[in-house]
C-alpha cells in the first residue's frame, strides 16, 4: 500500500510553501542505506549489524495510520475564543491528559530500564496521534484503558498486508485475520512477545494507554537503537509501520509536539479525519469501534435517478432493463515466496547447552522447504524463547526475526543463558503463514566450581563454649576463572569418612532462633567467587572438627576446627605454720 498524505488546505501561497517545503525536508532527510520499492515502502538501513540481519516484522502490521499533518500555528498555546473554545492550533496540539500521563511515564520507566535509548515521549505522541489520533482524542477511563477497542482494518492483503490469525480473536475478535489492536495500533503476534503492564495491574492490554505506550517504547528501543541518533530514529520509526509517508508523518508531529504542548481534559482531543487508504481496505465490520469513526467507510452516494429519455426509463414495465456491465475480475495475485513455504526444517545443532549467565555457543537455524523439499529465500521466520526463563536472545531481546537466505536457511541471534537452570524453548515459526511450528530445546545448567581455595592461611581455633574469631572465607574457581554465583552449601561433619552432620562441637546459629545449625544451605558465591560463611560458635566439648564446603560442580574443601578446653581456675593451698622449738631451760644458761 502507498500510503498517501493527507494535506489540509491553508490559505495563502505562504503556508502552503512552507507545508511543502516541510514535508520535502522530512523526505529528504533519509538514513543512509534506506532503500525504497516502487510502492514506496522502505528497508530500514541499521546502525548496528544485528538490526540489519535480524528485521523485524512491523508492530502494526504496516496495517492504517492517519496522514493528517499539524496545523502550522505557534508553538506556544493560542488563547480562548471567548467561548471557551481554542483556535485549531491550540487544539491539535492539546494532548488528553491521561494519554499524556501514560507517554511521559513510559519515557521516564525508559530512562531506567534502557537510558542508552534516549526516547522522548513527544516520539510516542507522535506515533500515538497517527495511529490512532491520542486513542480517539483521549476516550479512556480512569485506568487509561479505551472506552470500546481501537481496531484496525482485517489485514486480509486487500490493500495491506495479508496476515491469518495468530490470536484466535483474543484480542481483535477476528478469528480469521489479524487486525491493529489499540491506541498503539499492535498487532496480536507482536503484542504476544512485545506487550507491557504499565500501570502496574498485573495485566498486559493492548488497549490500555499505559501498557501500548510502555510497550511502544520498549519496541523502539530494542536492538540498543539510540533515538537521539537521526539513523537510529528513522530505523525504530520505520520499523513500526515500513512505509516513507508513515516516516515523514510521525516527523511532522514529532516536531510540532517539541515545540509545546499542553494537558487538555480526556475526551476533548480533535480527531484524525484522513486515513492512509482513503478509507478503503475496510471488509467486514472492520470500522466498528475504529479510531473515532475517523477511518468508516463513506456513505454510498444516492442512486442516480432513471433517465426519462431512455427505454424504460422512469416507466413500470416499460422497455427492458439495461443489464449492468460485469465487473472486471482482478487479476489474480501471484504467490509470494512466503506462500510456497509448505513446512519448516531444522538446520542447526540438536542439542545447545550453556552454563546460566554465558552465551551459548551454537546458534539455533530453520530452513524454509516446499512441499517437495525445495529451498525457499527471502522469507521471515520467527524465533521465540517461550515460557518462564531469562534466557534471551544477544540484546536481552526474547523475539527475533531473520529472513531466510538463499539456501532457504534462517540463523536465530545468538542466546544468552540466564539465571534459571533447566529446559528452554525456543520456537521458530513463519511470519505471514500458517505451518507447523518448529521447537528446540536449550538447556541452561548450574554454574559451577572445580576447586575451593581459604583466602586466608590463620588457624581456627576458638575455646569450650567461645566463638571464633576468625569467619571461613573461601574463593571458587572453575578452571582457573573467577566461579561467580555458584551454590554452595556448608557442613559441620563427622570425620572424613563419615560426612554426616556432626551433633556437637562447633556451630552456626540459626538466623531465627539463635539454635545450633550445622548444616548450611543455599549459599552462593558473589560475582568475584568469594564466598563468607557466618560466624562460628563452638559447645562445651573440646576437640578438633571439620567443616566441608561443597559447590555446583563438584569442587570440596574441608577445613580444620579446633576447639580448646576452657582453663580451669588455680585454687591457693592453704600454708601450715611451722612451730618454733622451745629453747631449753638451760638454753641461756
Amino acid at each position: 500500500m502507498a500510503a498517501q498524505f493527507g494535506l489540509r488546505l491553508r490559505k495563502g501561497a505562504a503556508t502552503t510553501a512552507l507545508a511543502a517545503a516541510t514535508v520535502a525536508a522530512l523526505a529528504a532527510s533519509q538514513a543512509p542505506g534506506v532503500t525504497t520499492d516502487s510502492a514506496g515502502r522502505q528497508t530500514a538501513g541499521s546502525p548496528s549489524p544485528e538490526a540489519t540481519t535480524y528485521s523485524e516484522d512491523t508492530a502494526s502490521g504496516d496495517g492504517r495510520y492517519y496522514t493528517d499533518l499539524p496545523p502550522l500555528d505557534s508553538p506556544n498555546p493560542s488563547p480562548g475564543t471567548g467561548d471557551g473554545s481554542t483556535t485549531a492550533g491550540s487544539g491539535e496540539r492539546g494532548i488528553p491528559a491521561t494519554v499524556l500521563d501514560a507517554y511521559k511515564k513510559a519515557e521516564a520507566s525508559l530512562r531506567d530500564a534502557k537510558p542508552g535509548c534516549n526516547l522522548p515521549w513527544q516520539l510516542l505522541a507522535a506515533i500515538g496521534k497517527v495511529e490512532s489520533g491520542q486513542a480517539r482524542g483521549g476516550r479512556v477511563d480512569a485506568s487509561g484503558t479505551t472506552i470500546g477497542k481501537i481496531l484496525g482494518p482485517q489485514l486480509n492483503g486487500n490493500g495491506f498486508a495479508n496476515i491469518s490469525d495468530t490470536d484466535n480473536g483474543a484480542y481483535d475478535g477476528d478469528a480469521t485475520h489479524d487486525r491493529a489492536v489499540g491506541p498503539m495500533q499492535f498487532i496480536p503476534s507482536t503484542w504476544e512477545w512485545a506487550g507491557r503492564d504499565g500501570n502496574s495491574d498485573g495485566a498486559k492490554d493492548p488497549n490500555n494507554v499505559y501498557d501500548a505506550a510502555l510497550a511502544a517504547g520498549h519496541y523502539l528501543c530494542r536492538f540498543n537503537w539510540d533515538l537521539a541518533d537521526s539513523g537510529n530514529l528513522r530505523s525504530a520509526i520505520l520499523s513500526y509501520n515500513n512505509s516513507t509517508a508513515y516516516y515523514n508523518t510521525v516527523m511532522s508531529w514529532l516536531e510540532y509536539y517539541r515545540k509545546g504542548t499542553h494537558e487538555i481534559p480526556d475526551g476533548t482531543g480533535s480527531l484524525p479525519h484522513t486515513p492512509s487508504d482513503n478509507g478503503g481496505g475496510t471488509t467486514g465490520n472492520g470500522n466498528t469501534g475504529n479510531q473515532g469513526g475517523s477511518g468508516s467507510t463513506k456513505p454510498s452516494p444516492s442512486p442516480t435517478p432513471p433517465n426519462k429519455d431512455k427505454p424504460g426509463g422512469g416507466k413500470p414495465g416499460g422497455g427492458s432493463t439495461p443489464t449492468p456491465p460485469t465487473p472486471p475480475t482482478p487479476p489474480t495475485k501471484p504467490p509470494t515466496n512466503t506462500d510456497t513455504v509448505h513446512h519448516l526444517e531444522a538446520a542447526g545443532p540438536a542439542k545447545l547447552t550453556a552454563t546460566a549467565g554465558a552465551p551459548f555457543t551454537d546458534r539455533i537455524a530453520a530452513r524454509t522447504e516446499t512441499k517437495a523439499g525445495k529451498a525457499v529465500a527471502k522469507v521471515r521466520v520467527r524465533f521465540t524463547v517461550v515460557g518462564d526463563t531469562d534466557t534471551t536472545f544477544t540484546g536481552g531481546e526474547k523475539v527475533a526475526t531473520v529472513v531466510t537466505d538463499s539456501t532457504g536457511k534462517a540463523t536465530a541471534p545468538g542466546l544468552v543463558a540466564g539465571e534459571k537452570t533447566g529446559a528452554v524453548t525456543v520456537r521458530a515459526t513463519v511470519v505471514g503463514r500458517t505451518v507447523a511450528a518448529l521447537d528446540y530445546t536449550a538447556t541452561v545448567t548450574a554454574r559451577r566450581a572445580d576447586a575451593l581455595a581459604r583466602t586466608t592461611t590463620t588457624e581456627l581455633t576458638c575455646v569450650a563454649n567461645g566463638e571464633f574469631a576468625e569467619q571461613v572465607a573461601v574463593k571458587a574457581t572453575y578452571k582457573g576463572a573467577v566461579a561467580g554465583k555458584v551454590a554452595a552449601t556448608a557442613t559441620l561433619i563427622k570425620s572424613p569418612l563419615d560426612p554426616t552432620e556432626n551433633d556437637k562441637g562447633p556451630y552456626f546459629k540459626n538466623p531465627a532462633d539463635g539454635k545450633p545449625l550445622r548444616t548450611l544451605t543455599g549459599l552462593q558465591t558473589d560475582k568475584d567467587g568469594l564466598l563468607t560463611l557466618p560466624k562460628l560458635y563452638a559447645d562445651a566439648a573440646p576437640g578438633t572438627y571439620l567443616l566441608r564446603i561443597e559447590t555446583e560442580g563438584g569442587a570440596t574443601l574441608t577445613v580444620e576446627l579446633k576447639v580448646e578446653a576452657a582453663p580451669t581456675e588455680a585454687t591457693p593451698t592453704e600454708a601450715t605454720p611451722t612451730e618454733s622449738a622451745s629453747p631449753s631451760a638451760g638454753a641461756s644458761q
